[in-house]
């Protein structure tokens, strides 16, 4: 049963991560001022893909365990979040959303460590890198933000 419950989680995880290749970065992100700690471009699909693992076992384990009702709902919000970043931020251009979304994503981890934390300490830990990346990636935005006020204030146009 687990490993069905991993595979489920694993797809639902996937399904979030292919909005960055639906949305890549392109000209107008690499156009942008970056702060100094801003990761290469490398490192973000190996990150996340070791991230979604982690994610999916967490997951299989939750969806298994007694009393897991909040923490699957928790779980749901984080991807749901995670999902909606890269289109508003990179598909939409828009930096302030995007703020805001990272901020809800983070808040969502969190949440969804502490609801994990009484019914499966294993689970709740594997959320620990998650919740580190995603304060970094709101770090990322929220520098980009103030590099680049006149691109936050009026964002670019989008091909239609």
């Amino acid at each position: 049963m687990f490993w069905l419950l991993f595979g489920i989680f694993l797809i639902a995880c996937l399904g979030a991560g292919l909005t960055g290749g639906l949305f890549p970065p392109g000209p107008w992100y690499r156009k942008l001022e970056k702060p100094w700690f801003t990761p290469p471009d490398w490192v973000f699909p190996v990150t996340w893909m070791v991230l979604y693992i982690c994610m999916a076992v967490a997951g299989a384990r939750i969806a298994m365990a007694e009393n897991n009702g909040v923490a699957m709902a928790f779980w749901a919000l984080q991807i749901a979040f995670n999902g909606l970043w890269t289109p508003v931020f990179f598909g939409i251009r828009n930096i302030r959303i995007g703020m805001a979304v990272v901020s809800f994503l983070w808040l969502a981890v969190l949440g969804c460590i502490l609801v994990m934390w009484p019914v499966d300490t294993i689970a709740a830990l594997l959320f620990l890198p998650y919740l580190l990346w995603v304060t970094i990636a709101a770090a990322l935005n929220a520098e980009v933000w103030r590099l680049n006020p006149d691109m936050a204030r009026n964002p670019p146009e989008t091909a239609t």
